[in-house]
């Protein structure tokens, strides 16, 4: 790898704050089994000026469900789940679903939910809106866990699970592709099927073999000086401008264990802490000397894809993603001379709500994360920079 042409890394990071894009931003590169390069600029808190380091706790958001994917995996290997299972046997208030049809009509679902549906984002549950019933429903049920995401009312995994078991779907499952709350549903599965709380299961089958210290879904009074800011800079006028909401039922402070453990977004995480989790992924579910996955498992988690009617959605929906389709909740590239980046047939990841970015490509032996904390920004152009930079090292 040309190390030195990475060095673009820390032109587009400084471009990026000095532009006001972003407030700070941090990237590490793993690649032949050595760290290539770790770049920061900016501020984890602008007000304080705290600046952005290896040590900045940032909240995931989505970037939490290939973790979520992996923790399904586990039970997967050792036959505690299996995929084609119905979900209501985990879940009883699945067992009469509907859904909406076009015109907004709700009707009995001729099928049920499978776990394999929560794993590719085939259920039909969103995230939300109001273009029909299930939608408005959903919505109500994330404000109210933003209403009460600090509070110790708050609903727990598998009692939100279970009320979004009575809302009518998008679609009948399996019949097309919906990003929104299986991640968040898939948790609760891993608790019933586990027999254990959804954060304690990640703690001692994942978090605490990987050396995974930093990752939590709450950042404890001693590390709360490190856990960064989060800035909506989607006015350019204004420049970025703190952001104190909740989210997704993800308190912004994160500063006590919640009650409600999100699969999809409730993990928070170090730049060094989730890249132990991408090279465990790059190792084919082996880092430092521990197991994680076997390596069937691992192979199965990084590869797969949509059947024609359901990667139609998904080209429609994340238009951003031409070349990939998806599966166990992340993108898998299919096509590379599709793709709106330089990329690698097989190379996987996700991104997050507020920029943070991961990608594993075993064909090069490279590992990717990117950390910031902006505002609806998912995959962002300083990922897709990014992407091409290192790429071009190769």
């Amino acid at each position: 790898m040309d190390t030195a042409h990475l060095s673009h890394i820390q032109e587009v990071l400084d471009g990026a704050v000095a532009s006001q894009f972003l407030a700070g931003a941090s990237c590490l590169v793993f690649q032949g089994g050595q760290e290539r390069g770790f770049w920061q600029a900016g501020f984890a808190d602008r007000e304080n000026k705290v600046p952005f380091a290896r040590e900045t706790i940032c909240r995931m958001y989505s970037m939490s469900k290939p973790i979520t994917s992996v923790a399904a995996a586990l039970l997967l290997q050792e036959g505690k789940i299996d995929l084609m299972e119905e979900l209501d046997s985990y879940i009883p208030e699945f067992s009469r679903i509907s859904y909406c049809d076009k015109k907004g009509k709700v009707k009995e679902s001729p099928r049920q939910i499978l776990l394999k549906d929560l794993m590719n984002m085939t259920s039909g549950l969103s995230y939300g809106g109001e273009e029909n019933e299930g939608r408005k429903r959903i919505s109500d049920l994330i404000r109210e866990l933003d209403m009460k995401a600090d509070r110790t009312d708050c609903m727990d995994t598998v009692e939100f699970a279970s009320l979004l078991g009575f809302v009518p779907l998008d679609f009948i499952p399996g019949s097309s592709w919906e990003y929104g709350l299986s991640a968040d549903v898939m948790g609760a599965v891993i608790e019933k099927a586990s027999g254990m709380k959804f954060s304690d299961f990640l703690q001692k089958r994942m978090f605490a073999p990987l050396g995974m210290k930093d990752t939590a879904f709450y950042v404890p009074a001693e590390k709360q000086e490190r856990l960064a800011k989060v800035y909506d800079c989607s006015d350019k006028k204004k420049g970025c401008i703190l952001f104190t909401e909740n989210r997704l039922g993800i308190s912004n402070t994160m500063t006590r264990p919640p009650k409600f453990e999100s699969g999809g977004a409730g993990l928070a995480s170090t730049v060094d802490d989730y890249m132990k989790f991408c090279l465990m992924l790059l190792g084919r579910g082996s880092y430092g000397g521990a197991r994680i996955l076997s390596e069937r498992a691992a192979d199965f988690i990084g590869s797969g894809c949509l059947d024609r009617k359901q990667q139609k959605a998904f080209d429609i929906t994340q238009p951003h993603l031409p070349g990939y389709s998806y599966a166990n909740l992340m993108r898998v590239m299919k096509e590379p001379g599709r793709s709106l980046t330089i990329s690698e047939r097989g190379e996987f990841g996700w991104d997050g709500w507020l920029g943070t970015f991961m990608m594993v490509d075993r064909a090069n032996e490279l590992a990717v994360v990117l950390m910031m904390q902006r505002v609806d920004t998912g995959l962002s152009p300083v990922a897709r920079k990014i992407k091409n930079i290192i790429y071009t090292a190769l």
